[in-house]
């Protein structure tokens, strides 16, 4: 059990900065360290003598390949991939080909694991979404509606299946409490307000926040921008999930509380002119650096300031510290927002409104007492 838990990957641990070449990751499937021969390994550009316009063309296509999915989805494609081939090799199957009973095998033993090898049912349908992607990538199909794989999923969701866990969504209150615990006179202060301000006000993703820009094509990974607007607010122009969309942050109804006024203190006295909108502050707190922050930070912060501010406080700290967030900010504007549906299903840039009406039914839960209504 010892040796399995080593070879476990988790997509958390995994630093962007190890992330291999998704294009590397595909032609590297299959090549296990023991065991049979894999088929031949598909054409690599950068490994044969192919003329110069052509290794141009090779290397645009990598970089459109990795631009197809984020760089936490092609992380979690990886770490996902490299656990299904260890599992493989200590069954002494081979993974180069897209056997759906040896992958019915597999969910098999993801479910029915003890401790922290036992993982749930949304760990094991991500895992089988990376090998369908994986074995894409080869040229090869894998059918998830073979009986192997679609009975066996069918039996795991009706027998391990539990309610999603839903972090805990900061209200306007909460909000301001986990203000009152940064320091306002340092530039991590001013830089943690404006992200925690931005991310409620926006609605944003935690990768949202990172990744915006102080304008228009200023960075190759940044993934939006942000434009002024006189007396009115700031835009936020985002390349997300579902494409471009804008977001509306409007001017608050006070200095202390307005998103506005909190991002323009940042930038000004971090002496932002270009590029990543947030970054790290080094140096005893006394300097910006030029490289964006990693989403996690965002994370990081939320659950910081929501434990300070003592948010929860029913609960015990390892409990409160499960409650939050990133997306606690997202919810908290969706909870909060007393205006027409569709409004804060723009602001958040969901596709179907049955997606917003999850956040409302939290906020709206026991307004409406039926059982008072009845005359009990």
């Amino acid at each position: 059990m010892g040796k399995a838990r080593n070879l476990m990957v988790s997509t958390d641990a995994i630093d962007a900065d190890d992330l291999p070449d998704i294009v590397d990751v595909v032609l590297e499937m299959g090549r296990p360290d023991e065991g049979p021969s894999p088929p031949p390994p598909l054409l690599d550009p950068r490994q044969t003598s192919l003329p110069t316009h052509l290794e141009k063309l090779a290397d645009r296509a990598r970089d459109y390949v990795e631009a197809a999915s984020s760089a936490n989805t092609r992380r979690a494609y990886a770490a996902d991939w490299k656990h299904f081939c260890a599992w493989c090799r200590r069954q002494s199957f081979d993974p180069s080909r897209p056997d759906p009973q040896t992958v019915g095998l597999y969910i098999t033993a993801q479910a029915s694991g003890t401790g922290r090898d036992k993982k749930a049912v949304a760990t094991i349908e991500r895992r089988l979404s990376s090998l369908t992607w994986n074995y894409t990538q080869r040229g090869q199909s894998l059918d998830r509606k073979d009986r192997h794989i679609a009975t066996v999923l069918a039996g795991i969701r009706n027998t391990h299946a539990a309610p999603p866990r839903q972090k805990e969504a900061v209200l306007r209150d909460d909000l301001v409490a986990m203000l009152e615990t940064l320091d306002r006179g340092t530039l991590r202060g001013l830089r943690d307000r404006a992200m925690l301000l931005l991310g409620f006000a926006g609605g944003l993703r935690r990768s949202e926040i990172v990744g915006l820009d102080l304008g228009r094509d200023q960075t190759e990974d940044g993934r939006g921008w942000i434009e002024f607007f006189p007396y009115k607010g700031v835009l936020v122009i985002l390349r997300g999930k579902t494409g471009w969309r804008e977001v509306e942050i409007g001017r608050g109804s006070s200095d202390p509380t307005c998103p506005v006024v909190a991002l323009q203190a940042w930038l000004k006295f971090a002496r932002i002119a270009h590029g990543p909108l947030f970054r790290r502050v080094t140096g005893q707190g006394k300097t910006v650096g030029v490289d964006r922050l990693n989403d996690q930070e965002v994370a990081r912060l939320v659950k910081r300031t929501a434990l300070a501010a003592g948010l929860r406080g029913d609960l015990s700290e390892s409990e409160r510290g499960q409650k939050f967030s990133g997306h606690s900010l997202r919810a908290g504007l969706a909870s909060s927002a007393e205006v027409d549906e569709r409004y804060v299903q723009k602001q958040l840039g969901h596709v179907a409104a049955e997606m917003t009406r999850k956040y409302q039914r939290r906020r709206d839960r026991f307004r409406v007492n039926l059982t008072k209504a009845s005359g009990l």
